[in-house]
């Protein structure tokens, strides 16, 4: 498995490389997990230039992501979407490893 950026999520995540006017070529979306969070656990998004040796690498709709090998167990098969909607906008987490996730869809337990 992997882990898979929706085509709305990628536009989005490019939208923002652009606006903050960051190197497309170098820099990579580094998804991953921190304890904490209603749940337990919280998801990372993070935009940077560091690619380490052990990191699990994707590419999706022209989007660079990175996983550490820990935060990989938590997210391999995890969907990021991106919802803008009347009730907020923001990254959605699906996520078949969670056994609960909180309210706000930031944090899971697994």
């Amino acid at each position: 498995m992997a882990i898979t950026l929706t085509e709305t999520a990628a536009r989005e995540i490019s939208t923002i490389i652009k606006q903050q006017e960051l190197d497309a070529e170098k820099i990579r979306l580094r998804v991953g997990v921190k304890g904490g969070g209603c749940s337990g656990f919280s998801y990372i998004l993070d935009l940077t230039e560091a690619q380490k040796d052990h990191d699990e690498v994707f590419e999706q709709h022209g989007v660079k992501l990175v996983c550490d090998p820990k935060s990989f167990l938590y997210v391999n098969g995890v969907t990021i979407d991106f919802k803008d909607e009347v009730m907020g906008r923001g990254f959605v987490f699906n996520n078949p490893n969670a056994t609960t996730t909180c309210g706000c869809g930031s944090s899971f337990s697994a």
